[in-house]
C-alpha cells in the first residue's frame, strides 16, 4: 500500500492531508474545551448547533464551490481554502460570545466545503492507474481512523503544557502546513471544452450524479453508512455513561472499536478489490454492517450490552462501514471526464452529508424519548432501506452501454461511441463515458 508514496506530487498531496487533520482533530476538543467556558452545562447544545451549521455549509455551499472551481487554477484554489481555514482558527482563541462561535464555524466549513472535494478530485488526476488510486483510498481512510484516535491523545499531551486556546494555533500551523504542501506541486487542472453558465456549473455535478445509475447506488449506500455511523457517533456515549454507567474512557475504549474495524477494512480492501467488483465488495460491506447493528439491538433488547460487547460490535459495524464506503472514489472517478470530476465529488460530498443531516438529530431524538433498543433497531432498519435501494438502483451488469448525447464534445471527438477515425466500444452512464476495465488475471473472457 505505502508503494504509491514513491509519486512525489501524491506524496505530498497525503502529508498535506495528514497535517490538516491534525489541526482539525485538535480543533474538535479545544472547540468543545470553548464551548464549555462560554457556556458551561449548555456546551452540548452549542457544539450541536455547531455541527448543524457544518452539515449545512456542506450541504449548500460545496455545488456553489464547485461552480468556480472549474474556472480556477486548482493548486491556488486549495492554498487559498487552506490559508482561509487556518485564519479562522487563529480568531477562535479571542472569541468571547457564542455567536461568534457559529459565525467562525460556518466559514471555516464552507472553506472545507470547497476544499475537500476539490482535493479527493485531484487524487485521481495525479494516481491516474486505478489500482494505485484504491491503495490512495485506503490509506486516506486510515487518515481519518488514525486521526479519530490519536488526536485526542495529542491533544490530551497538549494541554499538560498549554491551555486549550493554544491547541487553535495547532490548528492554524496545521493548515499552513499544508498549503505550503500542495504548493510545492504542480497539480493538473483540467478545463471544460466549452463555457458553461453559472446554473449548468452549480447544478451540473448533482445533474450528473443523479443520472448515473452506479452513483445512484451510491447514494444509497452512504444512506445506510450514514444511519449506522450516526447511531455510533451520537448514541455511544449515552450507551457507555447512561445506560452501563462507565468512564469516559470507555466512551474512548468503544469507539476506538469503530475505528479498529474501519482501519482493518483499509488494510484489506486493496486485495480484495483486485479481485472482485466493486459492487459486491461495497453492497456485501453494507449487508455486514448492517448486520452487525440487528445483532446489537436484539441482544439489547436482551439486557444491557457489555462494554467489550459493544465495542465487538462497533468493530464489526466500522468494518463494514468503511467496507462500502472507500471504494466511493472508484465509482466517482469512472463516471466523470476529469473535468468534471470536481462537481460529481461535490456532489457526493453535498449529497451524502445531507443524509447525516438528517439522520444525526433522528438518532440522537430517537435515543432520548426511545432508549437503545428501539434506537439501534430503528437505524438497523434505515440502513436495510439504503440496502435495498442500492441493490435496486445498482445495476448488476454495470457495463451496460446506455446510449446519450455528451452536450460538451465535438460529434468527432474519441470519446464519443463509434465516432472518429479509431472509434472503439465504451461505456456510458447517462452523460459520462468511460472505458471497461481490461479483464483482471485469471478471468474469464
Amino acid at each position: 500500500m505505502l508503494s504509491i508514496l514513491k509519486h512525489r506530487t501524491y506524496r505530498h498531496l497525503f502529508a498535506a492531508q495528514i497535517v490538516a487533520l491534525t489541526g482539525t482533530g485538535l480543533a474538535t476538543v479545544a472547540l468543545g474545551l470553548l464551548a464549555f467556558d462560554l457556556a458551561g452545562n449548555a456546551a452540548g447544545l452549542v457544539l450541536g448547533t455547531a455541527l448543524t451549521i457544518k452539515m449545512v455549509a456542506y450541504v449548500t455551499v460545496a455545488p456553489l464551490a464547485a461552480a468556480f472551481a472549474e474556472r480556477l487554477d486548482r493548486r491556488k484554489m486549495l492554498v487559498v481554502l487552506d490559508l482561509i481555514r487556518a485564519a479562522v482558527a487563529v480568531c477562535l482563541p479571542f472569541v468571547t460570545e457564542i455567536w461568534q462561535i457559529y459565525v467562525l464555524i460556518f466559514v471555516l466549513q464552507s472553506a472545507s466545503a470547497g476544499f475537500t472535494p476539490a482535493f479527493q478530485a485531484t487524487i485521481p488526476d495525479v494516481l491516474p492507474d486505478e489500482a494505485e488510486y484504491t491503495r490512495a483510498l485506503s490509506l486516506s481512510r486510515l487518515a481519518y481512523d488514525m486521526e479519530s484516535l490519536l488526536s485526542p491523545m495529542f491533544a490530551a499531551a497538549l494541554l499538560l503544557l498549554v491551555s486549550f486556546n493554544s491547541l487553535f494555533w495547532g490548528t492554524a500551523l496545521g493548515f499552513v502546513a499544508s498549503a505550503m504542501l500542495v504548493v510545492s506541486v504542480v497539480l493538473p487542472s483540467p478545463k471544460p471544452s466549452r463555457p458553461r453558465g453559472i446554473y449548468d456549473r452549480t447544478t451540473r455535478g448533482i445533474r450528473i450524479y443523479l443520472k448515473t445509475p452506479r452513483l445512484r447506488g451510491l447514494l444509497a449506500l452512504s444512506w445506510s453508512a450514514a444511519a449506522l455511523s450516526s447511531m455510533v457517533i451520537v448514541n455511544t456515549v449515552v450507551i457507555v455513561r447512561a445506560n452501563l454507567g462507565l468512564s469516559e474512557s470507555a466512551v474512548a475504549i468503544a469507539l476506538a472499536g469503530f475505528g479498529g474495524g474501519s482501519m482493518l477494512a483499509a488494510f484489506t480492501l486493496p486485495r480484495l478489490l483486485d479481485r472482485i467488483e466493486d459492487r459486491r465488495v461495497m453492497v456485501a460491506g453494507a449487508v455486514f454492517a448492517t448486520g452487525s447493528m440487528a445483532v446489537a439491538a436484539m441482544l439489547a433488547a436482551i439486557a444491557p450490552l457489555s462494554l467489550g460487547l459493544l465495542t465487538a460490535l462497533w468493530a464489526f459495524t466500522g468494518f463494514g462501514y468503511s467496507t462500502t464506503l472507500t471504494p466511493s472514489g472508484r465509482l466517482l472517478t469512472r463516471s466523470a471526464h476529469p473535468e468534471d470530476r470536481p462537481a460529481v465529488f461535490a456532489a457526493q460530498f453535498t449529497l451524502s452529508h445531507g443524509c447525516w443531516l438528517v439522520l444525526y438529530p433522528l438518532a440522537g431524538w430517537l435515543m432520548t424519548v426511545f432508549g437503545p433498543t428501539v434506537t439501534l433497531s430503528s437505524m438497523a432498519t434505515l440502513s436495510v432501506a439504503g440496502v435495498v435501494g442500492a441493490i435496486g438502483l445498482w445495476p448488476r451488469l454495470d457495463q451496460e452501454p446506455i446510449t446519450h448525447d455528451h452536450p460538451d464534445l465535438p460529434p468527432d471527438h474519441p470519446h464519443l461511441a463509434g465516432s472518429g477515425p479509431h472509434a472503439h466500444p465504451i461505456i456510458i452512464d447517462d452523460l459520462h463515458p468511460r472505458i471497461p476495465r481490461e479483464p483482471r488475471a485469471g478471468a474469464s473472457t
